[in-house]
């Protein structure tokens, strides 16, 4: 009679259970996650392989200087065991960075990474204090609180733009990734500025082209070797094959533009660091937020939640708070 009850009891059990396990995936359509899996597995792909061509553009700054150095209007600065080793540093940290951001980009929305990688003003401003000893006043504390607000709205927003097929520990991942290479691209810029005081010098506008050639190189060379381990080369001629916007010369001419227009942007941000300080660099690379976050909605009609046109408009006044602040700000005159 005992074992019998057991029986009983055990088997109402597993019908409970495959009666939940039912319930579980009765929403569930066959063959949509895994086509989701692949389709974000691709995204993550292409985002990898553009991040690689990026830094891939490293011939173009050289390409620039080549002329100032035949028309000897530019003397190349001998390397040094110390300059190599900031260039080894600064290509090691720039080829992490980058795959941190492909990393974000794969996993959130564009204009939700855009938002979150403003904080990298924060990071700016504290490595530039610490590092680089830039000056920070009222207007520059008042535009790092205020965007790093904003990035905490995104952050308390997180569940109602998550891409499909993209699981919560993914979308968490993604925006730690996010976060993290802010915080590492405020570091890049402050050991930058750093290398031109102490370093390059402050001679010529050419040791701008000099390090961000050295730089793109060494981070194209551990990028390239990171991706040959783990065989990243065919899967990018893979991609470039089945690409579904024209086919592999259309995905050549998106790697090319991806390069021209990262170092072109990269070229900026370095002349900043020459001629200024990494806060203000920092600042300058949140204008690009606004412009792309609103460029995401309307051509990749990412979601655009009350929540992130809050932190839009703080992101915004954040920028405009440091620049109102600092247009009174005059270098004294060498007379």
């Amino acid at each position: 009679m005992g074992e019998e009850t057991t029986q009983a009891n055990g088997s109402t059990t597993s019908s409970l259970r495959r009666k939940a396990a039912e319930r579980r995936h009765a929403h569930r359509v066959p063959g949509v996650e895994p086509a989701l899996a692949a389709l974000l597995q691709r995204r993550r792909a292409e985002q990898v392989d553009r991040s690689w061509a990026a830094i891939a553009g490293w011939p173009l700054p050289a390409l620039l200087l080549l002329p100032l150095c035949l028309l000897g209007k530019a003397s190349p600065t001998p390397l040094s065991l110390a300059l190599c080793f900031w260039y080894a540093l600064l290509g090691f940290l720039s080829a992490a960075d980058n795959l941190m951001y492909a990393w974000a980009y794969a996993y959130l929305p564009a204009s939700t990474a855009l938002l979150v990688a403003a904080s990298s003003l924060a990071f700016s401003a504290l490595f530039g204090r610490a590092i680089a000893k830039n000056t920070l006043n009222m207007s520059s504390l008042n535009a790092v609180v205020v965007i790093t607000a904003g990035v905490v709205i995104v952050a308390l927003d997180s569940g109602s733009d998550r891409p499909a097929g993209v699981t919560p520990r993914q979308y968490a991942l993604g925006f730690v990734l996010d976060v993290l290479g802010s915080a590492l691209h405020g570091l890049i810029f402050a050991l930058s500025e750093l290398v031109f005081a102490r370093v390059l010098g402050r001679r010529s506008f050419h040791v701008v082209l000099e390090q961000q050639a050295a730089v793109s190189l060494c981070a194209f060379a551990f990028t390239s070797a990171g991706l040959a381990v783990a065989e990243g080369f065919p899967a990018m001629r893979r991609e470039a094959a089945r690409f579904a916007h024209g086919g592999e010369a259309a995905y050549a001419n998106v790697m090319v533009w991806t390069a021209v227009t990262f170092q072109l942007g990269v070229l900026g941000g370095t002349g900043v660091l020459f001629l200024a300080s990494t806060v203000l660099a920092g600042v300058l690379n949140d204008v690009r937020v606004p412009l792309t976050s609103i460029a995401a909605v309307i051509w990749f009609h990412d979601p655009m939640s009350g929540f992130k046109i809050l932190a839009l408009v703080i992101t915004v006044w954040g920028f405009a708070s440091y620049m109102v602040g600092h247009s009174g700000i005059r270098k004294p005159s060498r007379s």
